[in-house]
């Protein structure tokens, strides 16, 4: 779904001229905020968030038609992580404060997919690896506890033991799934904080834009 063919919607009932939509659709395509946006473009802000909302709906569309047309097989990479106040220190297993918990799966050097979860538990984890991973993959993961019964269910489970310093044993790391965590908090902090609200949304878009990152949008 190429951002630059979107063509301006009657949804959107905002009389602006099409140079000024092409360009606000440029610059959304390339991840400036909406409050720069406004301002490059000399409209109201309020204008731009109708466009750009507009905008993260249709990426959503095609980022949930892309995970029910692929499974991922092979080699996939796991991992959690903790959004949320940077003050707040996150912690796993049963919650982790008001940090928002993230599952992420990640095809060695291919796509990934980014679930919000309530917990690391093993009972919120496994039924969507279970549904998401084919059965006799190759899976890596940390040791976090919630991922030993892999094994039960046909994969070939390889773990690194971050709590022990390692990193990386030979072709078992999950560096993968990791620059996907680092480069969505880098995206997500150019907002100055997003909402619980549509954090869901923001964290959808970035999983397209991340397995999109290569592509001429």
């Amino acid at each position: 779904m190429p951002l630059l063919q979107l063509k301006k919607t009657s949804i959107i009932r905002i009389r602006i001229s099409d140079k000024k939509y092409s360009l606000i659709i440029r610059l959304f395509a390339v991840d400036v905020t909406a409050l720069q946006t406004a301002t490059i473009v000399f409209v109201n802000r309020n204008t731009v968030n109708r466009y750009f909302s507009y905008f993260r709906c249709q990426i959503i569309r095609a980022a949930l038609k892309e995970r029910r047309q692929e499974k991922i097989t092979n080699e996939v990479e796991i991992d959690e992580s903790y959004f949320g106040p940077r003050r707040q220190r996150g912690k796993r297993g049963r919650g982790a404060g008001n940090k928002i918990v993230v599952l992420g799966l990640r095809k060695r050097n291919g796509k990934v997919f980014a679930e919000i979860v309530p917990d690391a538990s093993r009972r919120e984890l496994l039924p969507i690896i279970r549904q998401t991973v084919k059965s006799g993959s190759d899976i890596y993961t940390d040791g976090w506890r919630s991922y030993d019964a892999l094994a039960v269910y046909g994969y070939n489970h390889k773990k690194v033991n971050h709590q022990k310093n390692e990193f990386a044993r030979e072709d078992i790391h999950i560096n993968g799934v990791e620059s996907f965590w680092s480069w969505t908090k880098r995206r997500l902090a150019k907002f100055n904080g997003v909402p619980p609200s549509v954090f869901a949304m923001h964290l959808l878009e970035s999983e397209w834009r991340f397995n999109h990152r290569n592509d001429i949008l």
